[in-house]
Formats: structure tokens, sequence, C-alpha cells
């Protein structure tokens, strides 16, 4: 799949559904770019540069995960 990257104007205006607070950019163990709110330790995928801000469908990360993604920034 081709790399896709969020512009930073967008990023700035993204926020997690559920809190509503600021997410961060990170890369998972595959190189996969996602969208993390360490608050409540959840990843949000991004589709072909399209980022999938569903409830339903972010996932739980693991206290390792969460270790390595707070590292990124």
């Amino acid at each position: 799949m081709a790399e896709h990257i969020l512009d930073s104007t967008l990023l700035s205006l993204l926020a997690c559904p559920q809190d509503k607070g600021p997410l961060s950019l990170v890369r998972d163990g595959n190189g996969d770019s996602l969208l993390y709110n360490p608050r409540l330790r959840r990843a949000y995928r991004i589709d072909n540069g399209i980022p999938v801000l569903l409830i339903d469908e972010a996932r739980e990360v693991s206290d390792a995960e969460h270790e390595a993604f707070t590292a990124q920034g």
C-alpha cells in the first residue's frame, strides 16, 4: 500500500471522536501510520490517507505499544 502523509494543518484539526482531544500521528510495528489517543490508549487506522475516526473502528493498544507510541511524540 502506498504511504500517504497527513497534512500538518489537517492533523491539527483532527480530534478523537470519543474524548474530543488531540491525536498524535505515530507508526506501528509494521511501519503503518496511525492516529493515537494516549489518554484512552486507542489507535485509529488511516486508510489510503483517510483517517478512520469511528469509535467502533478504533483499537485498544497494549502497554508496550503505548510506550512506543508516546516515545514517538
